[in-house]
């Protein structure tokens, strides 16, 4: 007589299955929360091990032979995916909780020095995010540069992203070469990527009304 093991009503390879899934789609949907690669992997995994999961043979697919045992030698591999499940379980119910019941968010640092010469400054001012290792960055700056150096109503702020991820954080800084325009403490506009000279000479145009003040290219 060969005795069937139900989860639930149903059979502990399909239990194992919807598990595994269920599982992957909590990981998936925190992974939206905390902008990691977690929840792709997530489904990597899933995919694998139903995979190989289905392609291993039931008990009853063995040889005659093997039937008379009273334990099929599918319950140790059995044993190890619930135990992987019901860990993967308990991780993806933790990250819900921590990153979507209780929403804690990790402090940022302030930085006072781009608070005080862009946030308040008196006049407007044009903040280049930039990196080392961008080469298009390497040739908007000196356009930036050019443009802005000989205005006296209109500053340009150089921000490096590595060493200011608080400041790439708050302005969602997505890619770079990213320009900003502030006035009066206020994002006004802005664009990503290496644009034409046009783009930049209307940006300029919607920040010279202001009043004059003397440039300075504060490196932060």
């Amino acid at each position: 007589m060969v005795m069937t093991t139900l989860i639930l009503g149903i059979g502990v390879g399909l239990f194992v299955i919807l598990t595994l899934w269920l599982s992957a789609a909590l990981i998936f949907a925190v992974s939206f929360r905390i902008d990691k690669k977690i929840g792709a992997i997530a489904i990597i995994v899933a995919v694998i091990i139903t995979i190989v999961l289905v392609s291993v043979p039931r008990s009853s697919e063995y040889p005659s032979s093997f039937q008379e045992k009273p334990y099929d030698q599918l319950f140790v591999w059995r044993v190890i995916l619930l135990t992987v499940l019901v860990g993967s379980s308990l991780i993806a119910l933790f990250g819900y909780v921590k990153y979507e019941l209780m929403d804690f968010k990790k402090p940022q640092r302030i930085n006072t020095e781009f608070v005080s010469k862009v946030m308040n400054s008196k006049v407007p001012v044009i903040v280049n995010f930039h990196a080392e290792w961008c080469d298009p960055c390497k040739i908007l700056t000196p356009k930036l540069e050019k443009l802005i150096g000989p205005m006296e109503n209109l500053n340009l702020a150089i921000v490096d992203v590595e060493r200011n991820p608080e400041l790439v954080h708050t302005f969602e800084v997505k890619a770079v070469p990213a320009v900003i325009a502030v006035s009066n403490g206020l994002v006004i506009d802005k664009f990503i990527g290496l644009v034409d000279a046009n783009m930049i000479d209307n940006l300029i145009k919607k920040l010279t009304e202001s009043t004059s003040n003397t440039h300075n290219y504060p490196k932060i």
